[in-house]
Order: C-alpha cells, then sequence, then structure tokens
C-alpha cells in the first residue's frame, strides 16, 4: 500500500510545517539530485523529519533518515512510519551484531544510491548545545569520496521539541544548508571532526 505510506509522509510534512512555520535557506549549495549526506544538529525528534520535509520531493524520496533502532523498534506505529514511511536506515546502539560496525546499514544505503540525513552528535542535546561530533562522520567521508556532506545548521528545533517533551510547541524554525565539507588529503578525524563541527556553528545567526 506504497499509496498510503506516502499519504502519511504527506500528513506528517504539512503537519510539521504548519507546527514549526519551517524553511530552508540552501546558502552554500542548490537543492539538486546528487548523492548527499546531511549531517545536522541534533536536539529534537522532529529534527529528520523537518529536514526530509523541507528537501524538494524529487530529492525526498531518495534521502534516508539514520535513527536509532531502540526508539524506533519499540512499537508498531514507530516501525510503521520508519521502515515504511520514512525508508530509515536503522542503527542498533544498544545491541551490535558482532564483528558487524555499526556503521555497516549506512554503507549500505549509500553503496545502494540513497542519500543520508545523519546526526553526527549520536544523541540529542539536553540544552540545545551542539555537542562534540563521534566518529561515525569521519569514517563515512572517508569511504564515501563520491558523496556530497553538506552541513545543516537547525535553529529553534530544541526550543520546538526538546528532549524529554511530548507536544511541540509552535515556533518558527529554520534550516540551513551549507557548503559541502571533503576530506583533507593528509587530514587526521580529530581535525575533520572539528571542522565539520564548525561548518554547522558558522551558520548560527549573528546576535
Amino acid at each position: 500500500m506504497q499509496w498510503l505510506d506516502r499519504l502519511v509522509g504527506l500528513f506528517l510534512i504539512a503537519l510539521a510545517r504548519l507546527l514549526t512555520g519551517a524553511y530552508a535557506n540552501w546558502l552554500g549549495c542548490k537543492p539538486e539530485a546528487r548523492q548527499r549526506l546531511y549531517f545536522a544538529n541534533h536536539s529534537s525528534h522532529l529534527d529528520f523529519l523537518l529536514l526530509w520535509a523541507l528537501l524538494p520531493p524529487r530529492l525526498r524520496y531518495k534521502t534516508r533518515p539514520v535513527a536509532g533502532a531502540d526508539y524506533w523498534a519499540c512499537s508498531p506505529l514507530r516501525r510503521y512510519l520508519i521502515h515504511r514511511v520514512f525508508r530509515g536506515v536503522l542503527v542498533d546502539r544498544a545491541r551490535p551484531k558482532p564483528g558487524q560496525s555499526p556503521l555497516a546499514p549506512l554503507q549500505a544505503a549509500l553503496d545502494a544510491g540513497d542519500s543520508l540525513i545523519f546526526f553526527p552528535e549520536g544523541t540529542r542535546s539536553l540544552d540545545g548545545e551542539m555537542q562534540a561530533f563521534k566518529g561515525g562522520l569521519y569514517h563515512l567521508v572517508r569511504d564515501n569520496p563520491g558523496v556530497e556532506f553538506v552541513p545543516v545548521r537547525m535553529e529553534n528545533l530544541n526550543r520546538v521539541m526538546p528532549k524529554g517533551n511530548l507536544l511541540p510547541v509552535p515556533l518558527v524554525c529554520i534550516l540551513s544548508f551549507g557548503t559541502p565539507v571533503a576530506l583533507g588529503a593528509e587530514e587526521a578525524k580529530p581535525e575533520f571532526l572539528l571542522r565539520a563541527r564548525q561548518a554547522v556553528l558558522d551558520m548560527m545567526p549573528k546576535q
């Protein structure tokens, strides 16, 4: 029932936009049909839905959010949404398979030609302050030189639906898409992760 999955997706997109008044600023790239990994700050359960919603339809349905299996696999409704509506890539953070990298599902999706939505902090921020990036982003950019890695700054999502809240608070949100980052020829993991994190921070509004 693909038509029903698509209808549910459109309903959620409309609801997310209504609650947030969100709009996209394409500052360092354009919404083009290229394979990309969008990496963003993470402070709300609405994060990937809103980023997914603000992509043009021709890009949206080739872009899959990366999410924790421990949250999305715990109820029939969540399983339906993540698998059928969002086509999410689930990472088992609690019980990874022995001998398998936690990044294996992401790499399989990239090998299949999909784009991804990825949160390098690994978990949502409690106070809206961006945490240090974990090493997964480095390994993905190192192993996928043909993929564009686009930083995305999400503003006000921590105030709309912060960690621990069940109901969103209507508030205008802005998603800024920056210039793709690539791994330097001799760049080590710590330096790359700091630079990638800074690429997101640099899109914060000026006070």
